[in-house]
């Protein structure tokens, strides 16, 4: 059974957040908010809890597109190849933002993802999402929560969230309804920015 946690975006209860953070660090999954539409996550470092997901999400975990939530850029050099500094400036002025960046992975990816020729980052302009990967010290693996409903696409409304994954993640954070719109998915590991997926992220600031 899945336990529901009300967290204001405004100002994320630092208790909570610890709450949450636990829970991670115990191999749990955890549902959160972002910028875009609720997301599914776990902590990079644990296996066991990289497993359970990629079994929700029917895929062999090292073949699977799930992104990584880190806090800003600050960390990008363990997960990413030296980058360029026209990429450098791409991320710098879209992040934060609703936006997943297709970056050439590094050597120093975790184990299930050290075959990944690439890696998509993301750092969602949301305060419960930054403050739980702050609290973490490391990135969440993250993929978006879809719904069966072709119309809907995504489900906006926790508890809702709650009732339809509740045997199969630990907690469902309500930070508000979210967004119905997933991030826009741009390519940065060839010479030039490929657009993968058309989302909330504008295509203006390139």
């Amino acid at each position: 059974m899945a336990e529901l946690i009300k967290i204001y975006p405004e100002n994320p209860n630092p208790k909570e957040i610890q709450k949450v953070v636990k829970t991670l660090k115990d191999g749990g999954l955890v549902i959160y908010p972002t910028d875009t539409v609720y997301g599914l996550g776990c902590d990079i470092t644990n296996i066991k809890a990289l497993e359970r997901i990629a079994l929700i999400k029917g895929v062999k975990l090292e073949k699977s597109n799930f992104s990584f939530v880190c806090e800003d850029l600050s960390n990008l050099s363990d997960y990413v190849k030296q980058i360029d500094t026209t990429t450098f400036k791409i991320l710098k002025r879209a992040l934060p933002g609703p936006y997943t960046f297709i970056l050439p992975g590094s050597r120093n990816l975790p184990n299930p993802f050290k075959k990944r020729k690439t890696v998509g980052i993301r750092v969602p302009d949301n305060s419960i999402a930054l403050a739980l990967v702050k609290a973490l010290g490391n990135p969440i693996v993250s993929t978006s929560i879809r719904d069966e409903d072709d119309v809907l696409e995504y489900t906006t409304d926790p508890e809702l969230i709650l009732e339809k994954w509740d045997k199969l993640v630990d907690i469902v954070i309500d930070g508000g309804y979210g967004d119905n719109e997933a991030s826009t998915v741009i390519d940065l590991s060839e010479d030039v920015p490929i657009v993968i997926r058309e989302g909330k992220g504008s295509l203006e600031i390139f």
